[in-house]
């Protein structure tokens, strides 16, 4: 079941009331949208967007909720197409679903013997092509600026050493190719030594980054004034994007986190995932 991060903290940023109009940009599996439903009613909408399609085809049809299955990079258009109009707040939650990792079987865990796929929509670029495809400097790269990978240089190598011996097909292939690369010590931190590999490329296969930049501002011009955003990240560089963006339109919008609020003691009890998010939430002057 998915545990719907920091809850409380993303009711208290929203403050959605009724009959207002909200945007959930990825629904997932409804943990805060639907919550966000129960409080616009009667008369308020939730647009609710998911990259992936069998999120979309899993959720259920109700009063007042719109459910558009697109890449939030082209939130503009989607409320254009919708005529979605007077905008109160809009949430980010850029965590993955547990669906994903558990059920989808395009293995974005290292915890499951699956092939290597990565992708949230049917784009080309696959996990796998990177792996066997790829030139050894562009691997390192990605490794290392979307995974913060320490040991970049030395799984790059040992990747391409195995892809001449055979093709990596698999994520079990490919963690056991990341344990020979690394050192002993590095195999028994807190942090599974294949986490930074794993998640540098699911972030390369779905442009995640690029997207992020991309929907800030859109999000921003969509806003009625007094209007708010809240964005959850789980990765540094994600964290660094919001923080930046927020400061640079200073002129624009009020923070309402001078810090990114982190989970409590007691959800990292219940929801150890929770353990990397940061909030950050803004109203739009």
């Amino acid at each position: 079941m998915h545990i719907p991060v920091l809850k409380k903290e993303v009711f208290e940023c929203l403050n959605p009331q009724p009959n207002e109009n909200f945007i959930d940009c990825t629904f997932g599996g409804g943990g805060h949208g639907l919550t966000i439903l129960e409080k616009i009613l009667p008369y308020g909408k939730l647009l609710a967007i998911d990259w992936d399609k069998e999120i979309i085809n899993q959720s259920k049809v109700k009063n007042n909720l719109i459910l558009v299955c697109d890449n939030f990079a082209k939130l503009e258009s989607i409320v254009e197409r919708k005529k979605f109009k007077q905008v109160s707040g809009i949430l980010l939650d850029l965590g993955m679903s547990s669906w994903h990792i558990e059920k989808s079987g395009r293995g974005f865990s290292f915890l499951r013997n699956e092939f290597i796929d990565m992708r949230f929509q049917n784009s080309e670029l696959t996990a796998e092509e990177i792996i066997n495809t790829w030139p050894e400097k562009n691997i390192e790269k990605i490794l290392k600026e979307y995974g913060e990978e320490r040991f970049a240089k030395k799984i790059a190598l040992k990747i391409i050493e195995n892809r001449k011996i055979e093709s990596i097909k698999t994520t079990f292939q490919l963690r056991e190719i990341i344990k020979q690369a690394v050192p002993i010590w590095y195999q028994h931190q807190r942090i599974h030594f294949a986490t930074k590999t794993f998640q540098a490329l699911r972030i390369a296969v779905n442009d995640e980054l690029g997207n992020l930049k991309i929907v800030l501002n859109q999000a921003l011009n969509i806003l009625e004034p007094k209007g708010r955003l809240v964005v959850i990240s789980f990765h540094s560089l994600e964290d660094r994007i919001v923080k930046h963006f927020f400061k640079n339109n200073k002129d624009k919008l009020q923070i309402l986190t001078k810090k990114p609020i982190r989970a409590s003691e007691e959800e990292l009890r219940i929801n150890p995932r929770s353990r990397s998010a940061k909030l950050r939430a803004i109203i739009k002057i």
